[in-house]
């Protein structure tokens, strides 16, 4: 299985500004990434065709750390956070993750995880004058709150958390639980029943045709900020200029109820 594609509407900005022309030198870009939850996560990245693999694809993160990882100027892909992870044997290619696995691998290599899990999309652009585009995605689903904005901070540039913990509230067929029969993600729609109104496509595949589920309905009252469906509006998707971000994993407190979260 594999994520769903970029979403429609960060594709139209992209190619806006590739076509405009408006493309200068190429610069490097440092992204942070902070792990808040209380819990360790193994923090995955991929690229999108023709993009280099960064930060090895992947690397553990203890509670309360920050890993600084560098990303070409113009780097474009994904990045998600893997929970439960126990890397006994990483040639087996059995899941060693409970929520965004990798064919078994610390370090992703490319390989794309497996849903749910919350996805950050990014797209950064060459032309710092220009604005980089990104989104946070629950299109197959979500594992973790994450917030993303710039450094230093603006409040255009930021992606919020969530109100709520989704996987304290997801309707039992959508969830994904783990050995000890916790609740460690929850799928969308789309995921879950591999249906053409969920999924937005073949007849459904246009705005028009494709609306808010009850499901999507229920991601977005909890996490305002993030892309429910392939064709949410207003679109979700940030544009900031900006050569540094922060990804941070639960980023508001953590309560015993995930409430906050």
């Amino acid at each position: 299985m594999k994520f769903s594609s970029i979403s429609p509407a960060i594709l139209l900005l992209i190619w806006h500004f590739i076509t405009s022309g408006k493309l200068g030198e190429v610069e490097a870009c440092t992204i942070y990434i902070k792990n808040k939850c209380p819990f360790p996560i193994w923090p995955a990245t991929a690229p999108n065709a023709g993009h280099p693999v960064i930060a090895n694809g992947g690397f553990y993160l203890p509670p309360g750390r920050i890993r600084r990882i560098g990303a070409p100027g113009d780097w474009s892909g994904r990045i998600w956070a893997r929970t439960g992870c126990h890397f006994d044997d990483p040639t087996n290619h059995k899941p060693a993750c409970e929520t965004g696995d990798c064919d078994g691998k610390l370090g992703c290599e490319g390989t794309i995880g497996l849903p749910p899990v919350t996805l950050v999309e990014m797209t950064i652009q060459f032309d710092k004058k220009q604005p980089s585009f990104y989104d946070v995605s629950l299109v197959d689903g979500y594992n973790l709150p994450v917030s993303v904005t710039s450094k230093p901070s603006a409040t255009k540039c930021v992606v919020g958390s969530c109100s709520r913990n989704l996987n304290a509230m997801c309707p039992p067929e959508l969830q994904v639980i783990n050995d000890e029969g916790q609740v460690v993600a929850c799928k969308s729609a789309c995921l879950a029943f591999n249906l053409d109104s969920f999924c937005c496509r073949n007849k459904y595949g246009s705005p028009d045709k494709c609306k808010p589920s009850v499901y999507s309905s229920l991601f977005k009252k909890s996490c305002p900020s993030y892309v429910t469906y392939a064709f949410d509006t207003p679109s979700p998707v940030v544009g900031c200029s900006s050569d540094q971000f922060v990804i941070t994993f639960c980023p508001d407190q953590w309560g015993t109820d995930h409430s906050s979260a």
